[in-house]
Protein backbone atom coordinates (compact mmCIF):
# COMPACT_ATOMS: atom_id res chain seq x y z
CA UNK A 1 0.00 0.00 0.00
CA UNK A 2 2.77 2.34 0.79
CA UNK A 3 4.64 1.71 -2.74
CA UNK A 4 0.93 2.60 -4.14
CA UNK A 5 0.58 5.66 -2.69
CA UNK A 6 4.42 6.22 -3.76
CA UNK A 7 3.86 5.39 -7.09
CA UNK A 8 0.43 7.49 -7.37
CA UNK A 9 1.60 10.84 -5.77
CA UNK A 10 4.81 10.67 -8.42
CA UNK A 11 2.30 10.09 -11.23
CA UNK A 12 0.18 12.89 -10.08
CA UNK A 13 3.56 14.99 -9.73
CA UNK A 14 4.51 14.49 -12.83
CA UNK A 15 1.00 15.17 -14.61
CA UNK A 16 0.90 18.70 -12.87
CA UNK A 17 4.61 19.41 -14.18
CA UNK A 18 3.28 18.56 -17.82
CA UNK A 19 -0.06 20.71 -17.02
CA UNK A 20 2.61 23.65 -16.28
CA UNK A 21 4.54 23.64 -19.08
CA UNK A 22 1.49 23.57 -21.64
CA UNK A 23 0.19 26.26 -20.24
CA UNK A 24 3.97 28.07 -20.64
CA UNK A 25 3.98 27.06 -24.03
CA UNK A 26 0.71 28.44 -25.35
CA UNK A 27 1.50 31.75 -23.25
CA UNK A 28 5.14 31.54 -25.48
CA UNK A 29 2.98 31.23 -28.35
CA UNK A 30 0.72 34.13 -28.56
CA UNK A 31 3.11 36.60 -28.75
CA UNK A 32 4.89 35.50 -31.34
CA UNK A 33 1.77 35.35 -32.91
CA UNK A 34 1.27 38.76 -32.23
CA UNK A 35 4.70 40.02 -32.94
CA UNK A 36 4.40 38.51 -36.31
CA UNK A 37 0.85 40.65 -36.74
CA UNK A 38 3.07 43.69 -35.72
CA UNK A 39 5.06 42.71 -38.36
CA UNK A 40 2.98 42.38 -40.73
CA UNK A 41 1.52 45.56 -40.05
CA UNK A 42 4.74 47.57 -39.91
CA UNK A 43 5.62 46.21 -43.46
CA UNK A 44 2.26 47.86 -45.11
CA UNK A 45 3.50 50.95 -42.94
CA UNK A 46 6.71 50.83 -45.02
CA UNK A 47 5.33 50.35 -47.95
CA UNK A 48 2.71 53.49 -47.37
CA UNK A 49 6.33 55.28 -46.33
CA UNK A 50 7.60 54.58 -49.73
CA UNK A 51 4.81 55.30 -51.82
CA UNK A 52 4.82 58.78 -49.98
CA UNK A 53 8.54 59.02 -50.05
CA UNK A 54 7.88 58.59 -54.33
CA UNK A 55 4.81 61.09 -54.37
CA UNK A 56 6.82 63.68 -52.77
CA UNK A 57 10.07 63.27 -54.84
CA UNK A 58 7.52 63.38 -57.86
CA UNK A 59 6.10 66.35 -56.82
CA UNK A 60 9.52 67.81 -56.12
CA UNK A 61 10.81 66.77 -59.31
CA UNK A 62 8.26 68.41 -61.01
CA UNK A 63 8.75 72.02 -58.93
CA UNK A 64 12.31 71.74 -59.34
CA UNK A 65 11.11 72.14 -63.17
CA UNK A 66 8.66 75.03 -62.65
CA UNK A 67 11.42 76.54 -60.71
CA UNK A 68 14.00 76.03 -63.11
CA UNK A 69 12.17 78.21 -65.70
CA UNK A 70 13.90 81.44 -66.18
CA UNK A 71 11.64 84.81 -67.32
CA UNK A 72 13.19 87.95 -68.94
CA UNK A 73 11.80 91.16 -70.39
CA UNK A 74 13.63 91.99 -73.74
CA UNK A 75 13.06 95.39 -75.17
CA UNK A 76 11.35 95.18 -79.16
CA UNK A 77 10.26 98.25 -78.86
CA UNK A 78 12.24 100.04 -82.23
CA UNK A 79 11.61 96.72 -83.75
CA UNK A 80 7.81 97.38 -83.71
CA UNK A 81 8.44 100.41 -84.59
CA UNK A 82 5.64 102.09 -82.36
CA UNK A 83 2.69 99.66 -83.18
CA UNK A 84 1.08 97.64 -80.24
CA UNK A 85 2.16 94.24 -80.14
CA UNK A 86 4.13 91.73 -77.95
CA UNK A 87 6.33 89.04 -78.64
CA UNK A 88 7.04 85.60 -76.89
CA UNK A 89 10.12 83.70 -77.04
CA UNK A 90 11.11 80.38 -75.28
CA UNK A 91 14.11 78.47 -75.78
CA UNK A 92 13.75 75.19 -74.43
CA UNK A 93 17.80 74.25 -74.16
CA UNK A 94 17.99 76.90 -71.42
CA UNK A 95 14.24 76.63 -70.50
CA UNK A 96 14.30 80.57 -70.79
CA UNK A 97 11.04 82.31 -71.76
CA UNK A 98 11.63 86.02 -72.97
CA UNK A 99 8.77 88.37 -73.16
CA UNK A 100 8.09 91.97 -75.02
CA UNK A 101 5.05 93.03 -73.14
CA UNK A 102 4.04 90.07 -71.54
CA UNK A 103 0.51 91.65 -70.38
CA UNK A 104 -0.89 90.97 -73.99
CA UNK A 105 1.07 87.73 -74.69
CA UNK A 106 -1.12 86.24 -72.04
CA UNK A 107 -4.22 87.48 -73.44
CA UNK A 108 -5.98 85.18 -75.74
CA UNK A 109 -6.63 85.90 -79.47
CA UNK A 110 -8.06 84.05 -83.06
CA UNK A 111 -5.14 82.44 -84.39
CA UNK A 112 -6.43 83.01 -87.73
CA UNK A 113 -3.70 81.59 -90.52
CA UNK A 114 -1.06 80.20 -88.22
CA UNK A 115 -3.86 77.21 -87.41
CA UNK A 116 -3.11 76.26 -90.46
CA UNK A 117 0.30 74.64 -88.95
CA UNK A 118 -1.90 72.76 -86.55
CA UNK A 119 -4.62 71.92 -89.48
CA UNK A 120 -1.66 70.62 -91.63
CA UNK A 121 -0.37 67.88 -88.93
CA UNK A 122 -4.52 66.79 -87.97
CA UNK A 123 -4.04 66.03 -92.11
CA UNK A 124 -1.17 64.41 -92.74
CA UNK A 125 -2.04 62.64 -89.08
CA UNK A 126 -5.31 61.31 -90.35
CA UNK A 127 -4.10 60.91 -93.95
CA UNK A 128 -6.02 63.23 -95.88
CA UNK A 129 -2.72 64.89 -97.30
CA UNK A 130 0.26 62.65 -97.54
CA UNK A 131 3.18 64.78 -98.11
CA UNK A 132 4.09 68.59 -99.66
CA UNK A 133 2.31 67.29 -103.48
CA UNK A 134 -0.67 66.25 -101.75
CA UNK A 135 -3.56 68.42 -103.87
CA UNK A 136 -6.91 69.00 -102.29
CA UNK A 137 -10.54 69.19 -104.86
CA UNK A 138 -10.76 72.94 -106.34
CA UNK A 139 -13.89 73.55 -106.98
CA UNK A 140 -13.79 76.13 -109.88
CA UNK A 141 -14.35 79.49 -107.75
CA UNK A 142 -12.67 82.86 -108.95
CA UNK A 143 -11.46 83.99 -105.33
CA UNK A 144 -10.48 87.37 -104.76
CA UNK A 145 -6.47 86.34 -104.48
CA UNK A 146 -5.61 84.77 -107.66
CA UNK A 147 -3.05 82.37 -106.15
CA UNK A 148 -6.26 80.47 -104.72
CA UNK A 149 -7.69 79.59 -108.35
CA UNK A 150 -6.22 75.75 -109.09
CA UNK A 151 -5.46 72.55 -107.66
CA UNK A 152 -2.43 73.78 -105.29
CA UNK A 153 -0.22 71.27 -103.73
CA UNK A 154 -0.31 71.12 -100.03
CA UNK A 155 3.40 73.02 -100.15
CA UNK A 156 1.65 75.82 -102.33
CA UNK A 157 -1.56 75.71 -99.89
CA UNK A 158 0.37 76.60 -97.03
CA UNK A 159 2.60 79.58 -98.37
CA UNK A 160 -0.06 80.91 -100.39
CA UNK A 161 -2.37 80.76 -97.10
CA UNK A 162 -4.54 79.13 -98.88
CA UNK A 163 -8.34 79.00 -96.82
CA UNK A 164 -10.59 76.81 -99.02
CA UNK A 165 -7.57 74.31 -98.78
CA UNK A 166 -7.03 74.00 -95.26
CA UNK A 167 -11.09 74.06 -94.82
CA UNK A 168 -11.45 71.01 -96.70
CA UNK A 169 -8.86 69.24 -94.64
CA UNK A 170 -10.90 70.28 -91.09
CA UNK A 171 -13.75 68.86 -92.51
CA UNK A 172 -12.75 65.92 -93.80
CA UNK A 173 -10.59 65.34 -90.34
CA UNK A 174 -14.32 66.05 -88.68
CA UNK A 175 -15.39 68.18 -85.31
CA UNK A 176 -14.37 65.02 -83.09
CA UNK A 177 -11.03 64.05 -84.05
CA UNK A 178 -10.38 67.85 -84.66
CA UNK A 179 -11.65 68.82 -81.17
CA UNK A 180 -9.66 65.37 -79.71
CA UNK A 181 -6.72 66.72 -81.09
CA UNK A 182 -6.42 70.29 -79.90
CA UNK A 183 -7.43 68.96 -76.08
CA UNK A 184 -4.31 66.58 -76.40
CA UNK A 185 -2.11 69.70 -77.43
CA UNK A 186 -3.85 72.31 -75.35
CA UNK A 187 -4.06 74.01 -77.76
CA UNK A 188 -5.95 77.68 -76.22
CA UNK A 189 -8.94 77.22 -75.31
CA UNK A 190 -9.86 74.41 -77.54
CA UNK A 191 -13.41 75.72 -78.50
CA UNK A 192 -14.22 75.04 -81.98
CA UNK A 193 -18.12 75.83 -81.58
CA UNK A 194 -18.15 77.70 -84.47
CA UNK A 195 -17.68 75.14 -86.86
CA UNK A 196 -18.39 77.19 -89.76
CA UNK A 197 -17.33 80.38 -89.00
CA UNK A 198 -18.55 83.67 -87.75
CA UNK A 199 -18.88 85.00 -91.73
CA UNK A 200 -15.86 87.44 -92.05
CA UNK A 201 -15.64 86.13 -95.92
CA UNK A 202 -18.14 85.90 -98.33
CA UNK A 203 -17.57 82.23 -99.31
CA UNK A 204 -18.07 79.60 -96.78
CA UNK A 205 -15.55 77.98 -97.45
CA UNK A 206 -13.36 81.03 -96.61
CA UNK A 207 -14.72 80.87 -92.69
CA UNK A 208 -13.96 78.67 -90.05
CA UNK A 209 -13.97 78.45 -86.32
CA UNK A 210 -9.74 79.89 -86.51
CA UNK A 211 -11.08 82.75 -88.19
CA UNK A 212 -11.98 85.33 -85.99
CA UNK A 213 -14.74 82.82 -84.67
CA UNK A 214 -14.50 80.39 -81.31
CA UNK A 215 -11.06 79.16 -80.98
CA UNK A 216 -8.52 81.70 -79.38
CA UNK A 217 -5.35 81.07 -78.49
CA UNK A 218 -2.72 83.58 -76.56
CA UNK A 219 1.05 83.97 -77.52
CA UNK A 220 2.35 82.04 -74.98
CA UNK A 221 0.29 79.07 -75.51
CA UNK A 222 1.57 79.35 -79.03
CA UNK A 223 4.72 79.22 -77.97
CA UNK A 224 3.70 76.08 -75.97
CA UNK A 225 2.40 74.14 -78.96
CA UNK A 226 5.04 74.83 -81.10
CA UNK A 227 7.39 73.08 -78.59
CA UNK A 228 5.12 70.35 -78.00
CA UNK A 229 4.97 69.36 -81.47
CA UNK A 230 8.63 70.01 -82.50
CA UNK A 231 10.53 68.70 -79.89
CA UNK A 232 8.69 65.57 -80.07
CA UNK A 233 6.73 65.58 -76.62
CA UNK A 234 3.12 65.26 -79.05
CA UNK A 235 1.63 62.58 -80.21
CA UNK A 236 2.37 63.00 -83.92
CA UNK A 237 4.70 61.15 -86.07
CA UNK A 238 8.13 62.65 -86.89
CA UNK A 239 7.97 62.17 -90.46
CA UNK A 240 4.48 64.07 -90.40
CA UNK A 241 6.61 66.47 -88.80
CA UNK A 242 9.30 66.82 -90.94
CA UNK A 243 6.82 67.32 -94.18
CA UNK A 244 5.64 69.86 -91.85
CA UNK A 245 8.80 71.78 -91.61
CA UNK A 246 9.52 71.55 -95.45
CA UNK A 247 6.37 74.27 -95.91
CA UNK A 248 6.98 76.22 -93.43
CA UNK A 249 10.46 76.86 -93.67
CA UNK A 250 11.14 80.34 -94.27
CA UNK A 251 14.60 81.58 -94.66
CA UNK A 252 17.83 79.70 -94.68
CA UNK A 253 21.36 80.78 -94.63
CA UNK A 254 23.28 77.85 -94.31
CA UNK A 255 23.82 77.90 -90.42
CA UNK A 256 20.29 78.48 -89.26
CA UNK A 257 16.94 78.00 -90.36
CA UNK A 258 13.74 79.90 -89.63
CA UNK A 259 10.27 77.78 -89.73
CA UNK A 260 6.81 79.64 -89.25
CA UNK A 261 3.47 81.07 -90.60
CA UNK A 262 1.82 83.94 -90.56
CA UNK A 263 -1.66 85.18 -90.00
CA UNK A 264 -3.62 88.11 -91.23
CA UNK A 265 -6.55 89.39 -88.86
CA UNK A 266 -9.15 92.17 -88.87
CA UNK A 267 -8.52 95.89 -87.02
CA UNK A 268 -5.15 95.14 -86.58
CA UNK A 269 -4.52 92.16 -85.61
CA UNK A 270 -1.33 89.66 -87.20
CA UNK A 271 0.42 86.82 -86.10
CA UNK A 272 3.69 85.32 -87.04
CA UNK A 273 4.26 81.69 -85.31
CA UNK A 274 7.18 79.77 -85.40
CA UNK A 275 10.84 78.60 -84.83
CA UNK A 276 14.73 78.93 -85.72
CA UNK A 277 16.87 76.21 -85.52
CA UNK A 278 20.80 75.77 -85.67
CA UNK A 279 23.08 72.54 -85.01
CA UNK A 280 23.08 74.11 -81.36
CA UNK A 281 19.25 74.65 -80.84
CA UNK A 282 15.96 75.40 -81.73
CA UNK A 283 14.07 78.76 -80.28
CA UNK A 284 10.64 79.46 -80.21
CA UNK A 285 8.90 82.78 -81.38
CA UNK A 286 5.51 83.89 -81.51
CA UNK A 287 4.64 87.99 -82.75
CA UNK A 288 0.71 89.13 -81.97
CA UNK A 289 0.07 92.85 -83.16
CA UNK A 290 -3.37 94.34 -82.49
CA UNK A 291 -2.97 98.20 -82.71
CA UNK A 292 -6.45 99.22 -85.09
CA UNK A 293 -4.89 102.69 -85.38
CA UNK A 294 -2.74 101.15 -87.76
CA UNK A 295 -4.76 98.55 -89.33
CA UNK A 296 -4.46 99.68 -92.79
CA UNK A 297 -0.34 99.11 -92.19
CA UNK A 298 -0.38 95.55 -90.08
CA UNK A 299 -0.70 92.02 -91.58
CA UNK A 300 0.79 88.89 -91.07
CA UNK A 301 4.18 90.08 -93.21
CA UNK A 302 4.72 92.36 -91.10
CA UNK A 303 4.64 90.01 -87.62
CA UNK A 304 6.77 88.24 -89.83
CA UNK A 305 9.53 91.20 -90.43
CA UNK A 306 9.50 92.30 -86.73
CA UNK A 307 9.95 88.15 -86.32
CA UNK A 308 13.19 88.21 -88.89
CA UNK A 309 14.39 91.35 -87.34
CA UNK A 310 14.91 89.75 -83.95
CA UNK A 311 16.61 86.78 -84.98
CA UNK A 312 19.11 88.26 -87.64
CA UNK A 313 20.24 90.74 -84.73
CA UNK A 314 18.35 94.00 -86.43
CA UNK A 315 16.24 94.74 -83.31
Amino acid sequence: MGKFLKVFCMVAATLVMLSGCTEKQEKSEQPETEQTEESETDDKTEDKADDITIDKTDDKAEGNDTQNITEEEIDLSNAFQGINGCAVLFSPSENRYSFYNKALSEQEASPYSTFKIVSALMGLHNDIITDETSTMNYNGTEYPNPEWNGNLTFQEAFQTSCIWYFHQIIDAVGEDEVEKELSELEYGNCNISQWEGSNINPYPELNGFWLNASLKISPLEQVAVLSKIFEGKSFYDRQDIEILKKVMLTQDNGTQQIYGKTGSGSDGEAWFAGFIETAEQRRYLAIYLNDDSQEEQISGSTAKEIALKYWNGDN
